[in-house]
């Protein structure tokens, strides 16, 4: 997959970049990089990437012509692309997000900054916005990096383990069961009996229930939209969660 970073500070983004299972997947050609620096698209000697906002107002807007042509000139290598705009005004980023866009073969990540881009170049130029959420970064590029790094981990291939993706956080609309490693003591706490039995359906069990109590405790509102199978909900009612996640389910309705 490839993945182009639209941004006037590409060396913000370098080092992150190069570590961990984002190096390890560029270096297996999984994925492609490539940080393209906007203000190699102006023509002005003090390379101009902003501008002040028609009609006044605070801050400065980014100009369409720059953007316009180093989105223009990705498009040329990486044309089925799919231009995302980093702005506080797009859609919410999710797991489910994260799913959609890792089909795509090749992603052009523009990093918004300032109080925006020229509309112009949005209305003609973006296929989708997207946000981290309901609060404001000083600029996109931090958006893209976790883009970047929560796409590439549900490339096929690129965890060690093959099950990682698919039992991840979110991967239903459940949190994911605390998790225990050696000493099999820490401050008198004994890890639980049920990981320790080697009982595979007694430990999916376990975790099972232990998953939708973290849940209902931290997160409720996910419970609402999950899909519980007949097996499932014998067992939340065995250990007397049924009627908390059957209210939740109701209230949805």
């Amino acid at each position: 997959m490839i993945f182009d970073i639209v941004t006037i500070f590409p060396d913000l983004l370098d080092s992150p970049l190069n570590e961990g299972i984002l190096k390890r997947a560029r270096q297996k050609g999984q994925i492609e990089i490539n940080l393209v620096d906007i203000r190699n698209f102006t023509f002005d000697r003090h390379n101009t990437t902003d501008d002040r906002p028609f009609g006044g107002g605070e801050g400065m807007v980014m100009k369409a012509e720059p953007l316009a042509l180093a989105v223009g000139q990705r498009r040329k290598v990486n044309p089925s692309g799919k231009v995302v705009l980093l702005s506080p005004q797009g859609v919410s980023y999710d797991q489910t997000v994260a799913r959609k866009l890792s089909r795509e073969s090749g992603l052009i990540l523009v990093c918004g900054r300032y109080e925006g881009v020229d509309e112009r170049f949005r209305v003609e130029y973006v296929d989708e916005e997207i946000s981290l959420g309901d609060f404001i970064l000083t600029g996109g590029e931090l958006a893209a990096m976790v883009i970047i790094d929560s796409v590439t981990r549900l490339l096929p291939g690129v965890l060690g383990c093959a099950d990682s993706a698919d039992k991840d956080t979110f991967s239903r609309n459940l949190l994911k069961h605390p998790q225990y490693t050696r000493p099999r003591v820490f401050n008198g706490t004994e890890v639980p009996a049920e990981l320790l039995s080697g009982d595979h359906k007694l430990i999916a069990t376990y975790r099972f229930v232990a998953s939708v109590k973290r849940t209902l405790q931290r997160r409720p509102e996910l419970v609402k939209k999950e899909q519980f199978s007949k097996d499932e909900l014998k067992i939340l009612q065995q250990h007397g969660l049924y009627q908390k996640v059957v209210q939740l389910q109701r209230d949805r309705e």
